[in-house]
């Protein structure tokens, strides 16, 4: 079966799923696929009856077994289970049982996510034949809300930034020469180039938003303890964030909707209120603060995501928001102490195998779990000390506003090589701080903080890369971040780029 491939390559893991899809007869998408259409379109259409969730999904397939042998976005593609899941929707929608917008819609869940009776590897050679009994909470929920589950997406070893040299390397697919973001990167690739209609993915550093602004999608970071991460695979227990990534704002938020709420599995998990972002969607902007610092958006960033972000702002003053100025607190030093925190966490997630099967690791998460081992309670202790501090400072910001504005990136996705992304930590770093110096300063203060933030597109650089806009908020108000976004992606063409991909 597609879904279990204990000890088999990836290109074989692929062919098996051609085979099924074959079998399914589905050698080739049909003619009316569409699979760029957005996830609310293609609801509304599989609600009405005018679209079937089997066809969608054979047709969803039948493009993952074309494109996905070059692009590398899937661990592991489940076609069997993904058409019996399609089926069983097609029946319970013809029943008059539709369960809502996610019925029959065809997704990819990050690798990290435990999916019960499928591998779920994280990126890690020591985790290769690891095969869940259950499925995590966010699999879970989105299964209840009639989603379909197509595969797992690859990601980074142990969701750090390098990858194991022995597992795939996503490829972005706007141009395979550049960075596909940080650890979601199978999440966001697939999405960007129409391999499922939204996806799941995780953030402790950047790791929903980088991504998503690498392949030119919508990425949301919700609120700290939102989504439940029971059945995630830990990076750093206090940090990581799980959230939807999507083609369009309404997309990621019915995602989202489905995903949230309380879990008591989950010690962090925030009994809150639903948060019902896709019903905020219409509100518009007219009168609503957006706060900018304008050292901190734009200083040392690239020129042409300078003036699209300007672009940006403009636009959504045309729509009635007002732009205030305001300061945002120092992060110059964020990277410091989020990377002894995160270093920490990580060694602890990570006891049961290291050191003890160290040479199974790639060279950039071994150095990154050797330092982690190494920090001392005094360290640790200053760190916390640290991000209490800014975790009060960006409260006491968000309270005077109603999103914060800023770019999501220093620069459109830069040049790296296979070689950079499984090599040691140091070399990743120098080409990586070279080249975007202040991504983390744009990235880490909003998982330190807990506080959820959005991006979406903004515009494209000259040799057409996409470039990001991103708002952060108040605690639990991933609402209004949809409802903001939604505005200003509505009141420009963006979201209708797509990568040139070849089926």
């Amino acid at each position: 079966m597609s879904e279990q491939s204990n000890g088999v390559s990836r290109r074989r893991v692929i062919a098996t799923a051609v085979a099924s899809a074959t079998c399914a007869g589905v050698a080739r998408a049909s003619a009316g696929f569409e699979p760029y259409l957005s996830l609310r379109e293609t609801a509304r259409r599989i609600a009405t009856r005018a679209l079937s969730p089997v066809d969608l999904t054979r047709d969803m397939l039948a493009r993952i077994a074309a494109v996905d042998p070059i692009l590398k976005s899937y661990a592991t593609v489940m076609a069997d289970s993904a058409m019996a899941e399609a089926g069983a929707a097609a029946r319970e929608i013809a029943a008059g049982r539709y369960r809502g917008p996610l019925h029959g819609i065809p997704v990819g869940v990050k690798d990290l996510c435990w999916t019960r009776g499928v591998r779920t590897m994280g990126g890690l050679a020591v985790r290769r034949t690891f095969t869940p009994r259950e499925d995590a909470t966010v699999v879970t929920r989105l299964r209840a809300a009639g989603a379909v589950v197509l595969g797992k997406t690859n990601l980074s070893e142990g969701a750090a930034a390098g990858y194991n040299p022995v597992m795939d390397v996503p490829l972005n697919p706007w141009n395979h020469d550049r960075w596909p973001g940080l650890s979601s990167s199978g999440s966001g690739v697939a999405v960007a180039a129409g391999l499922c209609f939204g996806a799941v993915g995780t953030d402790t550093g950047g790791s929903i938003r980088m991504p998503s602004s690498a392949n030119g999608v919508v990425g949301l970071k919700p609120t700290y303890g939102r989504v439940s991460r029971y059945g995630v695979m830990a990076m750093a227990d206090s940090l990581d964030h799980v959230g939807p990534l999507a083609r369009e704002v309404a997309d990621a938020a019915l995602m989202f909707d489905a995903m949230a709420g309380h879990d008591p599995r989950d010690p962090t998990s925030l009994d809150a209120a639903p948060a019902n972002a896709a019903k905020a969607l219409g509100g518009g902007v007219r009168g609503l603060r957006i706060g900018l610092d304008r050292d901190y958006a734009f200083k040392g960033i690239d020129a042409g995501e300078a003036r699209a972000l300007e672009t940006a702002l403009k636009v959504l003053e045309a729509e009635g928001a007002r732009i205030v100025e305001v300061r945002m607190p120092d992060v110059s030093d964020a990277p410091q102490y989020w990377s002894v925190i995160c270093g920490h966490e990580v060694a602890q997630a990570h006891a049961a195998t290291y050191p003890a099967r160290a040479a199974e690791y790639g060279p950039y998460l071994r150095t990154m779990l050797a330092a982690g081992a190494a920090v001392t309670p005094e360290q640790l202790a200053a760190a916390r000390r640290r991000q209490a501090a800014l975790t009060a400072q960006m409260d006491e910001l968000l309270a005077t506003i109603d999103v914060l504005a800023g770019p999501a990136s220093d620069s459109a996705a830069w040049p790296i090589t296979h070689a950079l992304q499984v090599g040691p930590l140091a070399e990743y770093h120098r080409a990586w701080s070279a080249a975007q110096p202040r991504s983390a300063e744009f990235m880490m203060p909003m998982d330190l903080a807990g506080v959820p933030a959005i991006c979406l597109p903004c515009g494209f650089s000259p040799d057409g890369l996409p470039y990001s806009l991103q708002f952060t908020g108040r605690r639990l108000s991933e609402a209004m971040l949809c409802r903001v976004a939604y505005a200003y992606e509505q009141a420009t063409d963006w979201r209708r780029r797509h990568p040139p991909v070849q089926a």
